[in-house]
């Protein structure tokens, strides 16, 4: 297609994606009330359970509904995750060949539960990364926690496990494209590696180490999940290229049919 259509199709798209995210969005304004209870309830594990003085703060006038906005919202790109995620890989599938595209299509279907399987165990990892962190309060002082703040650092931790899962499947995607090949994935491992390790450290927006390996462990593994996919992908490739080149060489020192001459 021509730029501008490539142009008009994105701009469908993210149309589209968009009408999901503002549905899901109402949804996420329905159930609000019992998930603000889920996430703060780390909070006040932290005076049942540990001991220690901790209160949620709203410090403004419109900070409570701010915060159902941020909520909602982020409960609609989860509730919608099935639609942008298609429309993502529907902007890619038309470079591809038909087979491929079948493909593409079932790594759609892996992206929707890695995207909730990487918010589940941000999830599981929440409460833990709240005690850590407040255990650096000094004996004796408090925690006063604006409301704003912790909301913040929960929906970010939420969405960069959410996201972080998804790397693989992107990575398998361009491999399908054309882009990238296995053997170059396999070649600057380390370098994946330490980047896998870095941007753990920086996604996970706690301070606590163990955040960042409860992130860097599963996404190292889809990575090398993803690199064998990518070889498998450019062995089948390189298979069907020699087949296609030995049927060329069979039938190059072939007269044409005559047939095919008048039909020419």
């Amino acid at each position: 297609m021509a730029l501008l259509d490539h142009l008009k199709e994105l701009r469908n798209r993210l149309f589209k994606s968009a009408i999901a995210v503002v549905l899901g969005t109402v949804v996420g304004f329905l159930v609000y009330q019992p998930m603000l209870a889920a996430l703060i309830k780390p909070i006040s594990d932290l005076n049942e359970h540990e001991g220690r003085q901790a209160t949620l703060n709203f410090d403004g006038v419109a900070s409570s509904f701010d915060l159902m906005i941020q909520v909602s919202v982020f409960l609609g790109l989860i509730v919608a995750s099935p639609v942008w995620l298609y429309q993502l890989w529907a902007f890619i599938v038309p470079g591809l060949h038909k087979k491929e595209r079948r493909l593409a299509l079932s790594f759609v279907a892996a992206a929707v539960p890695l995207f909730v399987g990487g918010v589940l165990l941000a999830w599981l990892v929440l409460p833990n990364a709240v005690r850590v962190l407040t255990d650096f309060t000094p004996s004796g002082g408090s925690n006063f926690i604006s409301a704003q703040v912790y909301l913040s650092f929960v929906l970010r931790l939420l969405l960069a496990f959410g996201i972080a899962f998804l790397l693989p499947v992107v990575l398998v995607g361009l491999n399908l494209a054309g882009v990238i090949k296995g053997k170059q994935l396999v070649k600057s491992w380390r370098i994946t590696v330490f980047l896998v390790c870095l941007f753990a450290a920086m996604a996970a927006p706690g301070a606590d180490a163990m955040s960042m390996f409860y992130l860097a462990g599963p996404m190292l593994l889809l990575f090398f999940a993803a690199i064998g996919i990518c070889l498998l992908n450019d062995r089948r490739r390189e298979r069907r290229a020699v087949k296609r080149a030995a049927e060329t060489e069979a039938t190059a020192g072939q007269a044409t049919p005559s047939s095919e001459l008048e039909n020419l």
